[in-house]
């Protein structure tokens, strides 16, 4: 879920899984694994570790990530990377990928002007000036591990159909970047649909435009293969 989503939020995209009797696991993401990467990274390892269980092992995975969500993700995908031979199942077993207002664009930009203007606008300025001072104190153990994060997401091992729900006005995410990484998955031969809005609101498209939303949402979903997702994840 997205940082500082509440439960009755959250609840609303849970319901819509298992009003299609798929079974549904809440990964929270928190800030402190954004803003100490090795954290984030151990994290991802753990809820890898609880897919990769006996009783989750022969499941398909459909991944629903909403806004720093993604960064969650693809933590979980570093280790993958890393260790090939040993996740290599995990990533075949993602039968689809879902992304609502990805974060995405230069660190400056999406991290902490985007979240001072939505957190708290009057502090922009202050947040964005000590995060960049804070980024670039600890840059090899903060910066860096993000370019690889980067890194390993355009690449990412997953080539399942990829959903992405995104708007013009989102200070979190740049449309321009997020084009030109649904355009890098299609030439790689990943099927991409996408829903863009010219004004919504970060992490609460489904609020502002339900039926659009819910339609492409369902949309999606019909189109993965029903054996894959019979076994729900």
């Amino acid at each position: 879920s997205w940082l500082g989503a509440r439960p009755d939020a959250v609840a609303k995209y849970r319901d819509l899984y298992l009003d299609r009797d798929m079974d549904v696991l809440l990964i929270q993401s928190s800030v402190i694994h954004f803003l100490w990467p090795r954290w984030g990274l151990s994290y991802g390892l753990e809820v890898l570790s609880i897919l990769e269980e006996p009783s989750f092992s022969n499941r398909a995975i459909l991944v629903h990530a909403s806004s720093i969500g993604g960064y969650t993700f693809t933590q979980m995908l570093s280790h993958v990377a890393q260790e090939p031979k040993r996740h290599a199942c995990l990533a075949q077993r993602v039968v689809g990928h879902i992304y609502d207002s990805l974060v995405v664009g230069s660190l400056e930009h999406l991290s902490f002007k985007g979240l001072g203007k939505t957190l708290i606008p009057r502090l922009e300025g202050f947040i964005r000036n000590t995060a960049m001072f804070y980024f670039w104190l600890f840059k090899a153990y903060t910066a860096d591990l993000y370019e690889r994060s980067i890194h390993v997401f355009y690449n990412s091992p997953v080539t399942s159909p990829a959903l992405f729900f995104f708007c013009e006005n989102d200070v979190m995410c740049s449309p321009a970047v997020l084009g030109r990484l649904m355009d890098f998955w299609k030439q790689r031969g990943v099927a991409i649909s996408s829903r863009k809005w010219e004004v919504s609101t970060h992490a609460a498209h489904l609020r502002c435009h339900p039926e659009e939303y819910v339609s492409t949402l369902q949309n999606y979903l019909n189109s993965l293969p029903t054996c894959s997702l019979m076994p729900k994840m």
